[in-house]
């Protein structure tokens, strides 16, 4: 029997279905059920009155929300539900090597009257660039960086597919060669080893243009060490007898209690730190191709290649990354070449960086002539989908580019010449924050019909 069948058959496994059993609707939830029963159950409760129990709107917005298309206890519809719960105005999903969400968040965002901007992440390399042997802002590798492309429009969801497709592949067979490295020690500790069709995959949405990250493998291991020692004390006692792996202080206390809800998801976060480096394989060319095919690529269907900035970390929101430093040494250099390499914008997220850091990128950003995207990274339901940081006025721009967004992705499906960095654009001779402005009004507003 497959890990999988834990009680529920959501992709993230049992924590998933813990995510949606709140005040909020589990059908919405439901990743065995499909996308267009997801958005009828979403209609259902905001025609029962639902949004009327919620908070009304913050002010904040979220571009970087990931669902079960990658690794995420959210389908894109409840992405979008635990948004408006927050208050949030706007939100975006951006899945990895995946665009699959796409179209029921915007449906579900419709539905719930919030902007939407939809995107997918991707790693990219740039070791034929000088940064070749620098690590950027990928935690486990050099010369390579992770970016995202956002703001597409709908009517380029088949190419994205396509183009994304090869690099999924690539993925998979990369993940089967990992799993053989966590069998290799399961089978030395005496444990029953994974199947990656049989216990991995079905973690996934792969079977619904889903990916598989590292994350599912690490959250299949965590169901197996579960089923072999259960919930609490026993389960730390496996670790050190078998891996002579200890934990103390916060992670020891989620672990040793049997009640914690998101049990499973604390466990991969403490697997992810011990095992994370030991079965880690660097992807190839397959995987990651060069950073200029991919803002080529994002240019030509009008979408925005934006660079993912990490810099130097301290404690992480995820809790899965050491502190550790990144671009922040050699950003001054870094940034106007991403401009040269063909990127439009940079991407980055308040509560992870100080504001000094912040300030110094914005400066560079502004500079440079590159739009400024943020979002808060979801993909655990220990995460909150706030972000009050947003509502600070050093930031209060991002709302504003937020909507541009939102219009740019709607404006460019239907006329293409209209996309926000589109050279054709009737805008094209007014500066990027002037065309951000009128591109924000109308996003706000809610009108397409012409500029």
């Amino acid at each position: 029997m497959s890990i999988a069948a834990t009680g529920c058959a959501a992709p993230a496994g049992r924590a998933a279905c813990e995510a949606g059993a709140s005040a909020l609707p589990a059908s919405v939830n439901d990743a065995r059920s499909t996308s267009d029963e997801r958005l009828k159950a979403l209609e259902a409760f905001v025609a029962a009155g639902g949004l009327s129990k919620m908070s009304g709107f913050t002010g904040e917005i979220n571009n970087h929300i990931h669902t079960i298309y990658s690794f995420s206890p959210y389908t894109p519809a409840m992405a979008a539900l635990k948004a408006r719960e927050a208050g949030l105005e706007a939100a975006g999903s951006v899945d990895h090597d995946s665009y699959a969400a796409a179209d029921e968040m915007r449906r579900a965002c419709e539905i719930l009257h919030i902007g939407c901007v939809t995107g997918f992440e991707l790693r990219a390399s740039l070791k034929h660039t000088e940064f070749a042997a620098k690590k950027i802002n990928s935690p486990d590798s050099f010369g390579i960086a992770y970016l995202t492309v956002q703001g597409i429009p709908a009517s380029a969801t088949t190419q994205v597919k396509d183009f994304l497709a090869p690099l999924t592949a690539a993925r998979h067979e990369r993940n089967r060669l990992m799993t053989g490295k966590l069998n290799e020690i399961l089978s030395a500790a005496g444990l029953r080893e994974l199947s990656y069709d049989s216990d991995i995959l079905p973690l996934s949405m792969a079977a619904k243009g889903g990916s598989v990250t590292e994350r599912h493998i690490l959250y299949a291991l965590s169901l197996l060490l579960v089923k072999e020692a259960g919930r609490g004390k026993n389960l730390p006692d496996l670790l050190a007898k078998k891996f002579n792996l200890s934990f103390s202080g916060k992670i020891a206390n989620l672990l040793f209690d049997p009640a914690n809800p998101y049990y499973d998801y604390d466990l991969l976060g403490a697997l992810k730190g011990s095992f994370g480096a030991q079965i880690f394989i660097q992807p190839g060319e397959k995987e990651c191709p060069g950073v200029e095919t991919v803002t080529a690529f994002a240019r030509s269907i009008n979408a925005i290649p934006s660079y993912a900035y990490l810099g130097d970390v301290g404690e992480s929101p995820t809790g899965d990354k050491k502190a550790e430093k990144f671009e922040d040494d050699y950003l001054d250099v870094l940034i106007p070449r991403l401009k040269d390499m063909g990127f439009l914008g940079v991407t980055y997220m308040p509560p992870r960086n100080t504001k000094e850091q912040l300030a110094r990128l914005q400066k560079l950003c502004r500079s440079n002539s590159l739009i400024e995207i943020s979002g808060v990274d979801i993909n655990s339901p220990r995460q909150s989908f706030s972000c009050p940081e947003i509502r600070q006025s050093e930031f209060a721009a991002l709302n504003g580019t937020t909507w541009a967004l939102a219009a740019h992705e709607k404006l460019a499906n239907l006329h293409p010449e209209q996309g926000l960095f589109n050279p054709a654009n009737p805008l094209a001779n007014k500066t990027l924050e002037e065309r951000i402005e009128i591109y924000a009004s109308i996003g706000k507003k809610g009108d397409y019909n012409t500029l």
